[in-house]
């Protein structure tokens, strides 16, 4: 039975998963329907400016996901610790212990790492930004704040290659654990 996507929306959690499995460059116009369910027609009824379009659509979509879910709770001022604790877990979770491609990473490594550039760079950009003033909130100072950040969002995208390459989730927890206990220290 064919899948029955009523909204543009509906489309790019699978449109999101052929860029994770093929890249953007390998990613055919076959593959998208293939997982879409959708004819071609209604893809360009969807996305006008075709796969580009579609890649725009899901980049925004991690965006948006990620603000709700780590950028805003890190910089709410709230409860610091709480919020990176759930920067942690959601990352565990939404990375899939690491299983799962990191999509603006991937496309970051790829050649067309230049037609997406301001929205790969505003995605670590604004991560490192966002766990720096939690960071800073616990007592870091600002350059200790930012260095860590910058350690922290490395080290997880390093645990997810690792992850990946070995099929061993253990990396990618071993690094969580170690970075949640970095980041939770009381500074001098």
């Amino acid at each position: 039975m064919p899948k029955v996507i009523a909204e543009k929306a509906d489309v790019i959690p699978q449109l999101a998963e052929v860029f994770r499995k093929h890249g953007y460059e390998g990613a055919s116009l076959s593959q998208i329907t293939k997982a879409t369910g959708l004819g071609k027609g209604s893809l360009y009824h969807f996305f006008p400016g075709g796969k580009e379009d579609m890649a725009q659509a899901v980049l925004k979509h991690v965006d948006d996901w990620f603000q709700t879910h780590v950028f805003t709770p890190l910089t709410s001022g709230e409860n610091p610790r709480d919020a990176l604790d759930h920067m942690f877990t959601q990352c565990v979770t939404y990375f899939n212990s690491g299983q799962r491609v990191c999509l603006v990473g991937a496309f970051a490594l790829e050649e067309t790492r230049d037609r997406f550039a301001a929205e790969i760079q505003n995605y670590f950009s604004e991560w490192v930004r966002s766990l720096q003033a939690c960071l800073q909130l616990l007592g870091q100072s600002e350059p200790d704040a930012k260095t860590l950040a910058s350690h922290i969002v490395a080290s997880i995208q390093g645990a997810i290659i690792l992850t990946r390459s070995t099929d061993d989730s253990s990396h990618f927890h071993e690094v969580v654990k170690n970075c949640r206990a970095i980041a939770t220290q009381t500074p001098p």
